[in-house]
């Protein structure tokens, strides 16, 4: 585990934005960079910026290097069960892709009764509500209690600074005007891949709790995984041995994904509205730490960072 140290230094350069017009057409997500190039291929810059309740936060040091980092560890664990758009990942902070046609939804996969946004299965149920995404749930379920088996809670994806909307399938068809294949498609293999991640986690003492992935359709019309996968941006984990002691306690379970910078901007009374709090450095520091550990834990490999400027060193290996 890398000391507190390490990871104060990198507060002094953040990668909040890049600056890389020469390599094409830029778009600029949430969290990622993405330059479109003239020969097919797109530049993924994976920044510090750290969103949650569909907001752009602030930044939290090496948070690009650990997502694209844990993002390119499963993509390559996973090509037998579905194909994904990366080319290379010629800088810690960069992933080289095929261009694709953004399906229109994202595939969120559920094994819990859990959450804090106004897309999550608890704030519906807390509600009263016992139908979530054309699923049937049961009565009498408690926050954090898993569900009787894994489903498909599929939402719209937004503009930046919209919120998501999540949604059946139906619905979505609708919303979308997206092809039943392409969804039917897609959402196989939300299941497949979610199955294998909850596995691969299991055997690492880790639960699974839910997430999302994003498919693309390549030129040639395959659909394939893009943007990231079973990273702690786009996935939310547990510690399995302490899990049932922490529920029988009425505790949430012990988590290492951004949920940690969720609460903290909660207990501020911060819930998508209004001015952004300051992130302190020892948050930031402590919430880089719980990505650090849970990627090393996934893996079972030390995680290297890299404390040259970003924006200098990026612009090396990509030979600009």
């Amino acid at each position: 585990m890398i000391s507190d140290e390490t990871i104060r230094q990198a507060l002094s350069h953040p990668l909040l934005r890049s600056d890389l017009d020469v390599l094409g057409k830029k778009y600029e997500g949430k969290v990622r960079d993405n330059y479109s190039s003239a020969d097919g291929k797109r530049y993924i810059v994976v920044t510090d910026r750290i969103s949650a309740f569909d907001r752009v936060l602030g930044t939290l040091p090496l948070k690009g290097q650990v997502l694209n980092w844990i993002a390119a560890w499963w993509f390559e664990k996973t090509r037998h069960i579905a194909d994904n758009h990366v080319v290379s990942v010629p800088d810690p902070n960069v992933m080289v892709a095929h261009e694709c046609e953004l399906l229109p939804v994202e595939m969120v996969m559920r094994a819990y009764l859990t959450g804090t946004t106004s897309t999550s299965i608890w704030v519906h149920y807390e509600r009263g509500e016992r139908k979530f995404c054309g699923h049937d749930l049961p009565e009498g379920m408690k926050k954090h209690q898993r569900l009787p088996h894994p489903i498909l809670t599929p939402s719209t994806k937004a503009a930046q600074g919209d919120h998501d909307v999540s949604a059946s399938r139906e619905e979505i068809l609708k919303l979308t005007g997206m092809p039943e294949s392409d969804f039917d498609t897609a959402a196989k293999m939300a299941a497949e891949l979610f199955a294998f991640g909850q596995k691969t986690c299991a055997e690492r003492g880790l639960i699974l709790v839910d997430t999302k992935y994003e498919f693309g359709k390549t030129k040639d019309g395959r659909i394939v995984v893009i943007d990231e996968i079973h990273t702690p941006d786009s996935s939310r984990f547990w510690f399995e041995k302490t899990y049932t002691e922490r529920m029988e306690a009425g505790e949430s379970p012990e988590s290492f994904d951004k949920e940690y910078v969720r609460r903290w901007l909660k207990d501020k009374g911060f819930m998508g509205d209004g001015p952004i709090p300051e992130i302190p450095d020892d948050v930031k520091v402590e919430a880089v730490k719980r990505y650090i550990e849970a990627v090393e834990t996934i893996t079972g490999e030390p995680f290297t960072p890299n404390l040259e400027d970003p924006g200098p060193r990026m612009s090396r290996n990509l030979g600009l």
